[in-house]
């Protein structure tokens, strides 16, 4: 039998569950850099998925706690857009990617890993970046811890790029 190591899954399974939603949590404010918040918005934050498909796969999530995107009103939606505007021109700066897959999951039988509360994902995507480990181990292979990432995109969020 063959292993591959991933002890950075070690920190999610002693993490103690919360009962709260993640992503209300997460936008508490305090502690980004720990929380891999990279912006914030009026209405909005982004931070990066601790579980990502691809480096940089980053989350865009109101900070209403809402599942339903007709709750959330005009001037929410318009910032959730601007932001994800803002994360793909930082990702294409920093990252270069050839695409992004960009995507929300409503609902769980969408998909959606927390439903309760709508978010959007964007993940850059390079020419070959799937190979025969997602095939036909199902194992994704990461080039970058996250926060060596986090370190790289966040001047751009800060506008020093």
């Amino acid at each position: 039998m063959k292993r591959i190591w991933a002890p950075w899954r070690m920190e999610y399974i002693a993490n103690d569950k919360s009962d709260g939603c993640i992503l209300c949590i997460s936008s508490e404010l305090e502690n980004d850099r720990e929380k891999l918040i990279l912006y914030r918005s009026g209405y909005s934050y982004v931070m990066m998925n601790r579980y990502p498909y691809t480096n940089g796969h980053l989350m865009i999530a109101p900070y209403r706690h809402s599942a339903d995107m007709n709750e959330l009103s005009d001037d929410e939606m318009l910032d959730l857009f601007t932001t994800l505007r803002l994360c793909r021109n930082v990702l294409q700066k920093i990252a270069t990617p050839q695409g992004f897959n960009v995507g929300i999951n409503l609902g769980k039988a969408a998909g959606a890993g927390v439903s309760e509360h709508m978010h959007i994902h964007i993940v850059p995507r390079w020419n070959g970046d799937t190979n025969f480990m997602t095939v036909i181990s199902d194992i994704r292979i990461m080039p970058e811890n996250l926060l060596g990432t986090y370190d790289k995109l966040l001047p751009g969020f800060n506008g020093a790029l």
